[in-house]
C-alpha cells in the first residue's frame, strides 16, 4: 500500500539506464591489433541519478536534447525498466513490480506526451480515446457514468463535450493537447509527467496550456514532473528545477535559488543564454568543445571537456552531489573546492 503520509511522492535512488547498441553475437565481435575481441557497446542514457519529488510540487527537468530527460520520465512512470537503481512511489518500490501489481499505480500516474498530433489515435474519436482508460481501470462503471466523467473533464480543460464524436484531425494542436491533458485527468491521478507538452504548439497557445495545467494542479492537488528545455517556462511553472547534462544531475534547487544564484558552470551557461532586455544581464557564456558521446562516457565529470574551471580531478573523478547552505544540490568539484562562488 502507498504511504499517504510520506512527504515525497516519488523518490529516485541511484537510477541508471543503459541501451545496448550491439544485440547479436556478430555485432559484438571486433578485430583489433590482430586479435578477435568481443565488445558490447551501450548508450548510457541516465547515470546514477538520485532525486525526490515532493507532493504537490512541480519539479522541472531541463537540459540539452539527448541529456536523458525523457528517459528519466519513462523510468519513473514505468514505461522503461532501469538498468540499476530504484523508483519509489509514496515509499513503496515500484520499478520491480509485475504488470498486474503495477496496475494500482498506473491509475495514480499519467503522462502527457510532447506531440499532440502523434499521441492521439487517429482512428479513435475523442470520446473513445477518453473513455477507454476509464473503462479499463474502472470496469464496474456503467457507460453513462463513464461518459459523465469524460464530459466533466472535457469541460474542465475547455473542450466542448459536444465535440466528443469528432476525430483528432478535426482539432488544432492546442485543442489536441487539451484533449491529451483531459485523457490524463480522467483517471484522477496524483502524479502527472509532462514531457515537453507545449514545444509543438504555437507561442500564443503555450500560455493557455500552461495555465490550464497550473489550474489543474491547484484544483486537483496534482504533482508534476515537467520536462522542458524552455527556461522561461520553468520560471513560470516550476517550484524546483533539476538540471541534467549527459544523463547526470548537475544541480537541483528551488526555482528562485537556481535563477538568482546558479552554481554549476553548466547551469550558469544555460541561464546566460536566456535573452534579457536589462543592461545588467550577465554576458553570454560560450561553452568550448563538443558534447561527449553517451556511448563512451568520460571517467570523471561529464561536463569536464567544456568547463573552463576543470582540473585534473574533474578529468579523473566523477563529482558527488553536495548540498549547499541555501538547499541547492550541486555535483561539481569546483563548487566543492570553492573555486567557483
Amino acid at each position: 500500500m502507498v504511504d499517504s503520509i510520506a512527504p515525497d511522492l516519488i523518490e529516485v535512488k541511484n537510477l541508471e539506464k543503459r541501451f545496448a547498441l550491439d544485440e547479436g553475437f556478430l555485432e559484438t565481435v571486433k578485430f583489433r591489433g590482430g586479435k578477435i575481441l568481443r565488445e558490447k557497446r551501450e548508450v548510457h542514457a541516465v547515470n546514477n541519478v538520485s532525486l525526490n519529488i515532493v507532493r504537490g510540487e512541480a519539479l522541472c527537468v531541463v537540459g540539452e536534447s539527448g541529456c536523458g530527460k525523457s528517459t528519466l520520465a519513462r523510468l519513473v512512470v514505468g514505461l522503461l525498466k532501469p538498468s540499476a537503481g530504484q523508483v519509489l512511489y509514496g515509499g513503496t518500490r515500484i520499478d520491480n513490480l509485475s504488470a498486474k501489481d503495477m496496475l494500482p499505480y498506473r491509475r495514480k500516474m499519467q503522462m502527457i506526451f510532447q506531440n499532440p498530433y502523434a499521441s492521439l489515435n487517429a482512428r479513435m474519436s475523442i470520446e473513445q480515446a477518453l473513455m477507454e482508460p476509464v473503462k479499463v481501470h474502472n470496469p464496474r462503471l456503467s457507460r453513462a457514468e463513464i461518459f459523465d466523467k469524460v464530459a466533466e473533464v472535457m469541460q474542465a480543460v475547455g473542450v466542448d463535450p459536444s465535440w466528443a464524436k469528432r476525430y483528432p484531425h478535426e482539432f488544432s494542436g492546442g485543442q489536441r493537447q487539451r484533449i491529451a491533458i483531459a485523457r490524463a485527468l480522467t483517471m484522477d491521478p496524483e502524479f502527472v509527467i509532462a514531457d515537453e507538452p507545449i514545444s509543438a504548439l504555437d507561442v500564443s497557445i503555450q500560455a493557455q496550456v500552461l495555465n490550464l495545467m497550473l489550474e489543474a494542479k491547484d484544483q486537483r492537488g496534482l504533482t508534476y514532473l515537467f520536462i522542458t528545455h524552455d527556461l522561461s517556462v520553468v520560471q513560470h511553472f516550476g517550484t524546483r528545477v533539476a538540471v541534467f547534462y549527459l544523463g547526470s544531475l548537475c544541480e537541483l534547487a528551488d526555482t528562485k535559488t537556481l535563477f538568482d544564484t546558479p552554481k554549476h558552470p553548466y547551469t550558469q551557461a544555460l541561464l546566460s543564454a536566456v535573452p534579457k532586455l536589462s543592461d545588467e544581464a550577465p554576458s553570454h557564456i560560450r561553452l568550448k568543445g563538443e558534447i561527449p558521446t553517451p556511448i563512451n562516457l568520460p571517467p570523471g565529470c561529464p561536463f569536464e571537456s567544456r568547463c573552463v574551471h576543470a582540473n585534473a580531478r574533474c578529468l579523473a573523478e566523477h563529482p558527488a552531489p553536495l548540498q549547499k547552505p541555501d538547499g541547492a544540490i550541486v555535483a561539481c568539484h569546483a563548487v566543492e573546492e570553492g573555486r567557483i562562488d
